[in-house]
């Protein structure tokens, strides 16, 4: 059976899986809609957990940056895994216990401010479009390649998933629908990777297979060999580390202090009966993620070495069927600057930005290009988002691991996707309407506008994720460095400080958000000519500045608490009481309100 009959089985199962979850699970009251009724299961919310945090960015995107850039992609790898282990000690129980729906009501409550709540769902509002648009784009990554549709239909199909069962079931139909998920993408991404380990090293673990040596008889290691091959292509040593020590620190930063900050992280451990149910799920989750963030490095390793193989210096007309079909997305493309039928795959850009291609081809039948710098050698334009997915093609593995791939690479972008999309209307049914300006409205009508806001929420992704910012890794990377600038410095000092008031954390959101935002803009949008280590502030990179931004969200918010008035007694009090561990079977309100 060919791949694109495959896959159409395997999608239109999972998702009529996740459709018919969604009815069975489907949300009666706001209760439901927002925090599952606060009664799913530990190891549930654990799998749920595991699949709304490992994103797009994690099933496709991670494995493809390091695959390009070798050791500096550990990065990732870092930050994402360091900031969930922070998360999970050090705020999840503790918001558990307090009890709300959101973060901004735990912002908006702390802090005893409705302004502290709309800044906090400002910062939601940015954070979680910016993240959502690299779960759209990976959405129509996979629907261009395997149902051979454009990226634009393949978004609005993923749109209309994630409206049904995020509009009908709420958080409650998510989180069924996520532990559905986390098995479809976790089988989904092990099982092209232990094919391909056995067949290059003959290790069935990809953990060992990365670090053994080739199964071909030349006893050469698996990462000598990728060194050896990028080197002679003239890229850096794949096991050298490019980026300076100051961005690698700042990125990381950003990156694990952004996780904690991540409202729809976050909102997870609301959905658990207690305090201990919290802690539990979050040491479950973090099995459930290790499993994928160990298997990603052997994997893109694996596919970097069968890439170059494949590509470099081979006769355009004698390339697998895989790179034909990839070029028919614009997402791979070639142009024959020297006219020789040959394929040079050299360090450099091929051309400027991706290809418009003319409709016409040459003599020996490669794709002609219309003013096409030739200042360089390399001939070869590679999306990075493209690896994860090709790789089982390029491989030449069973057609039925190309199509479970796809099945996964949905499931992981999907999941996250509903969990942001719910992150943004809970924040504006239920922090902006029902808690500062529709304040009488009734459970009825807060459902309602809780799912129009979704569906609104859909509509601006969707949007986000046919024109996006950049790789789906990257466009990720600003939303955790918005989110490490924005929400977690107030929420650690929410719970630690009871000195820490509502001009302080009003003050040091604005400053970090506004700081961050203008970093990140600039330089993506305004003038990208400038993005160099040169004209960055102390050498850090957009993806990293979001550390800075924190720094300045803590001293802002410092200082200003420091000439104002401190918080009442009864918010002191709220913060003994979220810190004490007694009780631990309780929250602060037994029931959000």
């Amino acid at each position: 059976m060919d791949v694109q009959t495959l896959t159409f089985i395997f999608v239109g199962v999972t998702f009529a899986l996740y459709i018919g979850i969604a009815i069975w699970a489907r949300a009666g009251n706001t209760d439901d809609f927002y925090v599952a009724g606060g009664g799913v299961p530990p190891l549930a919310n654990g799998m749920a957990t595991a699949a709304d945090w490992m994103s797009a960015a994690s099933f496709i995107s991670m494995a493809g940056i390091i695959s390009f850039v070798g050791r500096d992609g550990a990065v990732y790898l870092m930050g994402w895994t360091g900031g969930y282990v922070l998360l999970a000690l050090l705020l999840a129980p503790y918001l558990r216990k307090f009890g709300k729906y959101t973060v901004p009501d735990f912002i908006g409550d702390r802090y005893y401010s409705d302004i502290a709540r709309l800044v906090a769902v400002v910062c939601v509002l940015f954070v979680s479009f910016t993240y959502v648009a690299g779960q759209m784009r990976g959405v129509g990554i996979v629907f261009s390649r395997f149902l051979e549709v454009e990226i634009t239909t393949g978004v609005l199909i993923g749109m209309t998933i994630v409206f049904f069962y995020a509009v009908l079931g709420g958080m409650k139909g998510i989180t069924y629908t996520q532990v559905a998920q986390y098995c479809v993408l976790i089988f989904a991404f092990l099982v092209p990777a232990i094919f391909i380990s056995i067949m290059m090293t003959g290790n069935p673990v990809p953990q060992l297979g990365f670090g053994s040596t080739l199964a071909d008889g030349s006893n050469i290691y698996l990462l000598d060999k990728l060194d050896q091959l990028s080197t002679e292509l003239g890229f850096a040593a794949y096991t050298a580390g490019n980026k300076s020590t100051i961005d690698v620190f700042f990125i990381t930063a950003a990156l694990m202090v952004g996780t904690a900050g991540l409202p729809h992280v976050i909102v997870r451990f609301f959905t658990v009966p207690k305090v201990r149910d919290a802690r539990i799920s979050a040491g479950y989750a973090l099995v459930f993620i290790a499993i994928l963030y160990t298997t990603a490095p052997a994997l893109a390793s694996f596919a970097r070495v069968n890439l170059i193989n494949t590509v470099s210096n081979t006769n355009y007309k004698a390339t697998p069927s895989w790179f034909k079909n990839w070029e028919n997305t614009n997402l791979i493309a070639w142009v024959d600057k020297n006219q020789d039928g040959k394929i040079q795959y050299f360090s450099g850009k091929a051309f400027g930005g991706k290809p418009q291609f003319i409709n016409t081809r040459g003599s020996e039948g490669q794709r002609q290009i219309a003013n096409t710098p030739t200042a360089n050698k390399n001939e070869l334009y590679i999306d990075r988002d493209i690896m994860v997915l090709a790789n089982p093609e390029i491989a030449n593995l069973p057609n039925w691991v190309i199509a479970l791939v796809a099945a996964g690479g949905l499931a992981a972008a999907l999941s996250t996707a509903a969990g942001l999309l719910l992150v943004i209307s809970t924040s504006i049914s239920h922090d902006l309407l029902k808690k500062i300006f529709l304040k009488n409205i009734t459970d009825r009508q807060e459902l309602f506008f809780a799912r129009v806001a979704a569906a609104l929420a859909i509509v601006i992704a969707g949007y986000f994720g046919i024109h996006p910012p950049g790789f789906v890794a990257q466009v990720v990377a600003f939303a955790f460095g918005l989110a490490a600038s924005s929400f977690f410095p107030v929420i650690l000092m929410g719970i630690f400080s009871k000195r820490m008031n509502r001009e302080g954390a009003i003050s040091g959101m604005i400053t970090g958000l506004a700081f961050t935002a203008g970093y990140i803009v600039y330089f993506k949008f305004i003038d990208p000519s400038a993005n160099t280590t040169e004209n960055w502030w102390f050498g850090v990179s957009p993806e990293g500045i979001g550390t800075l931004g924190m720094v300045f969200n803590f001293i802002v918010a410092i200082l200003v608490s420091r000439v104002t008035a401190p918080p009442p007694d009864e918010i002191k009090d709220m913060v003994d009481d979220i810190r004490i561990p007694q009780g631990a079977g309780a929250s602060y309100h037994h029931k959000a309100s």
